[in-house]
């Protein structure tokens, strides 16, 4: 089972940026499609941004187009969610996830079932 450990979450003002990074262990990254999910106390585990094992395709929920950007650099078992333009609303609890790669990525990506290993999660607070 891979193991996966968040980085670079912390407090930044309004309309500022941080780099989430996310370090596999225990297996090579590039077996398993990423996503990363957020969480405020009382909601439900939101996937904000999937990526395939391949790289070659990215998803994003709405609220995080244009202004969030994951990719990953199998070569160092890591992926990242490059965050700009971060509001208020963005505060959260954010977790990568590992689930093994499949073709259908691109159909069941937000879903929390279709991913095996998570990470501890790093929290962000966005300050406004």
């Amino acid at each position: 089972q891979v193991r996966l450990a968040e980085s670079g979450g912390g407090l930044v003002q309004a309309g500022g940026s941080l780099r989430l990074s996310c370090e596999a262990s225990g297996h090579l990254l590039s077996r398993y499609d990423i996503g990363w999910f957020r969480q405020t106390p009382g909601k439900e585990r939101e996937c904000v941004a999937g990526i395939t094992w391949s790289g070659t395709a990215v998803y994003y929920e709405d609220s995080v187009k244009d202004r969030f950007t994951i990719s990953r650099d199998n070569t160092k078992n890591t992926a990242f969610l490059q965050m700009n333009g971060l509001k208020p609303d963005d505060t959260a609890v954010y977790y990568c996830a590992a689930g093994l790669k499949s073709f259908r990525y691109g159909i069941f990506w937000r879903e929390p079932a279709k991913y095996a290993a998570w990470g501890q999660g790093t929290q962000v607070t966005v300050s406004s």
